[in-house]
């Protein structure tokens, strides 16, 4: 991919014209104004991404991508990296959190490896490899900024083909032993917050090791100077390549019209890289569901959006994606079923006093 195929991609906001039918429509159905909260929201926005007013997306998929972060060198992470290659491999066999409730709701999974630090193939994972695992990033780039753009150019492959296989909701999850500590870094640069601001214990850390991640990208930032102003130089900097992919899958839904369900901390920082690069996406995204992590607070405000869940969830992978999945169905569900006042053979006349007191 080259940076001119990025800036071509053709990406629009959503439909402002289905937004306001679906609204029209949501005013016309047998409830008090504004009775189903965030539901109405939703399914008005889901609206504005399909261009239909009525929608039931039954076809739903988690697509999962994998790489090893080479600042785990520095101390960073508590979780051996063999991690990231096991969990992707179980993730194919439905034994991992998020694959068990994808199962369970009968959502479809991908596992993609952009950059496992292991040269094998496995069955049922996607090898789309950029290269084995980023750089030490306390040391060197994370990586180059060609291989952050062939890591987009694959997320949105992905996103691309998810909509020509009929899936009608994406959800972006992601598995890489110390992504907590490049996604931090990532919004750190990208907002200049400190790190301290941003930084959360991840799978969890001791005392020591906590500061210890700080200081590694405080001095990262230092050292390579990112620039705020282009993600591309972020990601390439001090990112990983799961996270440049989850960022061109975002682009990729918005440019297909799918809308894309955000996880947690590591999703939402490429969801905001995505947003950064093309600000029509944000009309696209869904967030699940607030993540531990303390950066997840300030890349919310950012974006501007909600997240349906508040469940104290921490365990990344994807694994708020089925669960928002079903909240966004029941959405779009009360939107084309529920029945209109003149439908259901109800004066709708009381209603003036309500909007009119």
């Amino acid at each position: 991919m080259t940076e001119q195929d990025l800036g071509q991609l053709p990406i629009s906001p959503a439909d402002q014209a289905a937004m306001d039918a679906a609204a029209r429509r949501q005013a016309q159905l047998a409830k008090p104004p504004g009775s189903l909260g965030r539901l109405e929201e939703m399914s008005i926005r889901m609206a504005g991404i399909t261009g239909q007013v009525c929608n039931a997306p039954d076809r739903c998929r988690v697509v999962v991508f994998a790489a090893d972060n080479g600042v785990i060198a520095e101390g960073v992470a508590s979780t051996p990296e063999i991690v990231t290659l096991t969990q992707s491999i179980n993730m194919t066999k439905h034994l991992t959190g998020m694959s068990a409730l994808a199962q369970y709701f009968g959502d479809s999974v991908v596992v993609v490896d952009v950059g496992i630090r292991n040269s094998g193939e496995y069955p049922g994972i996607l090898n789309r490899k950029i290269r084995l695992g980023t750089g030490n990033f306390a040391k060197v780039p994370a990586m180059t900024r060609q291989e952050a753009l062939d890591a987009i150019a694959v997320g949105l492959d992905l996103a691309a083909q998810a909509k020509a296989e009929g899936i009608q909701l994406l959800g972006i999850g992601e598995m890489g032993v110390g992504n907590t500590t490049s996604s931090a870094a990532v919004l750190a640069a990208l907002t200049g917050a400190p790190a301290s601001a941003v930084t959360g214990r991840g799978a969890g850390l001791t005392d020591a090791a906590f500061a210890r991640k700080k200081a590694v990208i405080d001095g990262a930032l230092r050292l390579h100077r990112p620039n705020a102003q282009d993600p591309i130089d972020v990601l390439s900097k001090v990112g990983g390549l799961d996270l440049a992919a989850m960022t061109g899958a975002y682009l990729g839904c918005a440019a297909a019209k799918l809308p894309a369900v955000v996880d947690g901390f590591i999703s939402i920082v490429a969801a905001l890289c995505a947003v950064r690069l093309q600000p029509a996406v944000r009309d696209y995204l869904f967030l699940s569901h607030v993540s531990r992590e303390p950066g997840y607070t300030l890349a919310q405000a950012l974006l501007g959006l909600s997240p349906c869940l508040m469940l104290d969830m921490g365990l990344g992978e994807g694994s708020g994606c089925p669960l928002a999945f079903q909240i966004l169905k029941a959405a779009c569900a009360v939107m084309s079923n529920m029945a209109t006042f003149q439908e259901a053979a109800i004066d709708d006349s009381y209603l003036a006093q309500l909007t009119n007191p």
